[in-house]
């Protein structure tokens, strides 16, 4: 057990952040799940909604810090190109 102020302190700071970061991951996961299964489904219109969604709230974790700007750019490219492959078959 922490002995310190300052330890004490950095337990509740470190206990706050392990559970904004939990919320987000998975809010995060689950975006990007609604697309996969979009694609899965060749459900062009849904997986373009979903794309939609998934880039606009993966470039706002972006801006709360919670992922890197390259992280988000390649995992909104990566749901991109599956999105378009179905587009074309």
């Amino acid at each position: 057990m922490a002995n310190h102020k300052s330890a004490e302190k950095r337990i509740r700071q470190t206990l706050k952040k392990t559970k904004r970061n939990r919320f987000y991951k998975t809010k995060m996961k689950n975006i990007i799940k609604d697309v996969r299964e979009a694609v899965s489904n060749n459900d062009i219109e849904a997986a373009n909604n979903a794309l939609k969604v998934a880039n606009k709230n993966l470039h706002k974790f972006v801006s709360k810090g919670i992922l890197s700007k390259n992280t988000a750019a390649r995992k909104v490219s990566r749901l991109n190109e599956s999105v378009k492959k179905i587009a074309k078959a």
